[in-house]
């Protein structure tokens, strides 16, 4: 039997909007790793804010953290290898966002820092607080992101938000001429910011190299804009029901949204 890998975005796809993960989308995942497949999650969120779904899919694989910008050995506990923004522009995009009043949360080490509590911060430390505290992520407030990115040894991505999306998008276009960095879509209202060549895609296949495999013998299901290099690369790339049509037109195949038994069911017909 050949080794297979599943690939697996987290939030629009394999969590649902409560972010949970389906009992049935974890019996299926059981199942195909019992059949010889590597299951890998692949994912714009920081290792810091994954441990519940590692731990309830009882993974052993590294994680493919923040849209690509590192792999993260969750055994070792410990980055395998990465490509994090370099200092100069991680200061240059947080004097963009000050300019044009935009909240910023810098992802770095182990942490994530903010100087004001809005948007994407918000929504998570209300999801962390109904965690147990060994898997609640790590949320950092400092007075100054800029002294922050001098002090840190990494920035692996900033995460935008703002309600205003026509704003977010002319700032991410902005942004990514201007200094050269990877933007791209994560949510409907948050906008992700990271080293250019950072993708999802380009670190599942790197990861994929390593164990002698083929992008051929991979599987991935994403949802969103920040899915679509890595739904183009492997050999089947499987878009959510609730994806955005234009992710849904460069996947091979569609399933049902992220609140439906669909990624179990793709996995039982198509897979074992």
């Amino acid at each position: 039997m050949t080794s297979r890998v599943i690939a697996l975005d987290l939030d629009g796809t394999l969590l649902t909007s409560t972010k949970t993960i389906l009992p049935q989308s974890l019996e299926a995942l059981s199942r195909a790793k019992e059949a010889g497949y590597q299951i890998l999650i692949v994912t714009g969120r920081h290792h810091v804010a994954i441990h519940p779904f590692y731990q309830a899919l009882a993974l052993d694989t590294p994680a493919i953290c923040c849209n690509g910008t590192y792999l993260y050995d969750y055994q070792a506990k410990k980055v395998l290898e990465g490509d994090p923004m370099p200092v100069e522009k991680a200061h240059g995009l947080v004097n963009m966002l000050a300019e044009h009043n935009i909240h910023g949360l810098m992802y770095v080490d182990d942490t994530m820092m903010y100087e004001e509590a809005t948007g994407h911060v918000t929504r998570t430390l209300n999801w962390a607080q109904k965690l147990p505290e060994e898997q609640r992520p790590s949320f950092t407030q400092v007075d100054s992101l800029i002294q922050a990115a001098q002090d840190v040894k990494s920035v692996w991505k900033f995460a935008l938000t703002d309600e205003d999306t026509q704003k977010l998008n002319i700032f991410a276009n902005h942004a990514a001429q201007t200094l050269d960095l990877e933007c791209e879509w994560s949510w409907h209202d948050q906008v992700d910011i990271a080293r250019k060549g950072n993708s999802k895609g380009y670190r599942l296949a790197r990861w994929v190299e390593s164990q002698g495999l083929s992008m051929k013998d991979v599987v991935a299901f994403g949802d969103n804009f920040n899915d679509i290099s890595m739904l183009e690369a492997v050999g089947t790339g499987v878009a959510m029901g609730n994806a955005d049509d234009a992710v849904k037109a460069r996947a091979n195949v569609v399933i049902g949204d992220n609140s439906t038994h669909s990624i179990a069911e793709y996995i039982y017909t198509h897979l074992l």
